[in-house]
């Protein structure tokens, strides 16, 4: 490479077109001190757009060290679903109990069921697919009321296709299309686009049964004064 000084001053030749610390030592494949080079590099003029550049490197790390900042976040969520799984998958052993089920389904209907004193007979509506499909599956467990002895109504928005909606209700459910009954959108909804794609509509399942709907409604009482 030569002496010093003819070093420094390819270190100042290269500053002073704008090179970077960082880049002047990976092109003269050097290793000094950032110290080093700012006392050689003093009193050179840098060219008029370095300070642009300079934001703009800027940018790029700040772009940089927010996504290795996300992906730090999502691995630790990742490590705590994880451990939340792993403490809790034990579970599912629990609810093979007939009992089990009838509180979660009493607790269930609790949360999203119609009640007695508004209306006779099971109701239970949801826009989550899950929920529904944990109401029916526990219908048909506890109380031998299988899907087809269901019916459903589905709550849409305007600009939404109710046969579509229908099918993907069926799908979830494995109500039979026939068990579906015809309805429309809310007219509140007319000119106001959907914004959420996954929004299927609001599932509404229905099926007689006053004496169930009764006990699904006394349960939560007895557990609560059991508490």
């Amino acid at each position: 490479m030569g002496s010093r000084e003819t070093l420094k001053k390819k270190v100042q030749e290269l500053r002073s077109q704008g090179k970077t610390y960082t880049e002047i030592m990976n092109q003269l494949k050097i290793n000094l001190p950032k110290s080093t080079i700012s006392s050689w590099c003093n009193g050179v003029k840098l060219p008029d757009w370095y300070e642009e550049k300079i934001e703009k490197l800027n940018a790029k790390s700040f772009s940089r060290a927010q996504k290795v900042s996300r992906i730090a976040r999502q691995l630790k969520q990742e490590k705590l679903l994880r451990s939340l799984f792993d403490n809790n998958k034990n579970l599912v052993y629990k609810i093979k109990d007939i009992e089990i089920r009838k509180m979660l389904l009493a607790m269930l209907y609790l949360g999203e069921g119609s009640k007695w004193k508004s209306h006779r007979g099971l109701m239970l509506g949801s826009s989550d697919p899950d929920i529904i499909k944990m109401y029916v599956r526990l219908l048909e467990q506890c109380y031998d009321i299988p899907p087809s002895k269901l019916c459903c109504r589905v709550s849409y928005r305007a600009d939404q296709d109710l046969a579509q909606l229908q099918r993907y209700w069926a799908q979830v459910t494995s109500i039979p299309l026939n068990n579906f009954y015809k309805s429309i959108p809310d007219p509140r909804t007319i000119g106001k686009p959907t914004k959420r794609k996954d929004y299927k509509g609001v599932a509404v399942i229905s099926c007689a049964g006053t004496h169930i709907q009764l006990e699904l409604e006394m349960i939560p009482e007895i557990l609560l004064a059991g508490l």
